[in-house]
């Protein structure tokens, strides 16, 4: 049987720990190979005081530091940038990103994409960008007559899954974080969680939210975005990230159906 190969594609530093990290540290423990495409260095999401802002590179090449000590806590494969400019990856060229994604899954032939879904999980633009672009890329990565950089043969992708909030979670952790909700374009947005039974699939990961945990903590300039949260015990914030590992399966092509999933490599092991 060929190696298991997941891979996830993000938008920036800390959106795989905080997101996923109990889920792609249990796959990357198993043998699974494990990767992630990040499109920004996050350079732009300062969060402490204004007068300690270190600026836009500075920041970067912090959070770039950051994420490769999450990636190494999550045992982690690999570890790739896009090279876009944090809050302006919807203003990416389409084609360009697209192309260097498909670069991506043709060189890792993954079997499994993780990405955000249409709604970005809170609306985020370069969340909703970041996930648009990798459908896309899904897409384009299975033709043939498509030609990326590289000009690597084509690869399709058995699965696709969409990083999604439960209902369960948001309420338990609403109480602890500041206001989700911002203001974009004379509108606002904020957390939508998923009802329950949208829900695909559901990854038991208890055992190794300990390790999402100091993943998470990697992320030092990104903690106070976690309110009260990052006060927690360990215990605490463990209990709490094993109840992510939720998923919606946007596309398979290896099984279907009602049930719900408990392994993202459903029908492919």
């Amino acid at each position: 049987m060929e190696s298991l190969k997941l891979l996830a594609v993000f938008a920036h530093p800390d959106d795989e720990s905080m997101g996923m990290g109990g889920t792609l540290a249990k796959y990357s423990a198993e043998g699974v190979e494990t990767h992630l495409v990040c499109a920004s260095r996050g350079e732009k999401g300062w969060f402490g005081p204004e007068e300690q802002d270190p600026g836009p590179e500075r920041l970067g090449q912090i959070r770039t530091e950051e994420l490769e000590n999450a990636v190494r806590e999550l045992g982690m494969k690999g570890l790739h940038f896009l090279g876009y400019v944090d809050g302006e990856v919807d203003k990416a060229n389409h084609t360009e990103a697209i192309g260097r994604i498909v670069t991506h899954i043709r060189r890792i032939q993954p079997q499994v994409v993780v990405t955000f879904p249409p709604d970005g999980n809170y609306g985020h633009p370069d969340h909703i960008a970041i996930g648009q672009f990798t459908n896309a890329a899904i897409v384009c990565a299975a033709d043939a007559s498509y030609h990326d950089a590289e000009n690597l043969p084509s690869h399709r992708v058995s699965k696709l899954y969409y990083m999604v909030d439960s209902e369960n979670l948001i309420d338990l952790i609403a109480p602890f974080m500041d206001d989700m909700i911002f203001a974009l374009e004379g509108q606002l947005r904020g957390e939508v969680a998923w009802k329950e039974w949208m829900i695909t699939t559901r990854i038991d990961m208890a055992e190794h939210c300990r390790t999402a945990w100091r993943a998470i903590r990697c992320h030092q300039s990104q903690l106070p975005s976690l309110g009260r949260l990052v006060d927690l015990h360990e215990d605490a914030g463990s209990a709490i990230l094993a109840m992510q590992g939720t998923f919606f399966r946007a596309f398979s092509l290896v099984n279907g159906g009602r049930e719900v999933e408990t392994d993202l490599f459903a029908g492919l092991r």
